[in-house]
């Protein structure tokens, strides 16, 4: 993980990275009981995946990140 870098009082550069980890804790850590660190990277390695490949947005057309992006790289 990387510290933000956004620039100084402008709370907005980091909005989407801020959704991302808010639905992050929303579904993977809260109410969750994890038996060790690992078990927990391990949660979070799996839903990274899952968010990027499988997770629709309307946002994105209906598509998962990585079907829009690939859909946006053969039309350009």
């Amino acid at each position: 993980m990387f510290q933000s870098m956004s620039r100084k009082g402008t709370c907005l550069d980091n909005s989407p990275m801020e959704n991302f980890f808010s639905i992050l804790k929303q579904e993977v850590y809260y109410g969750k009981i994890y038996q060790s660190q690992n078990e927990l990277r391990e949660a979070i390695e799996n839903y990274i995946y899952y968010y990027n490949h499988h997770r629709i947005k309307e946002k994105l057309n209906w598509k998962s990140p990585v079907e829009f992006r690939q859909f946006n790289q053969k039309t350009a």
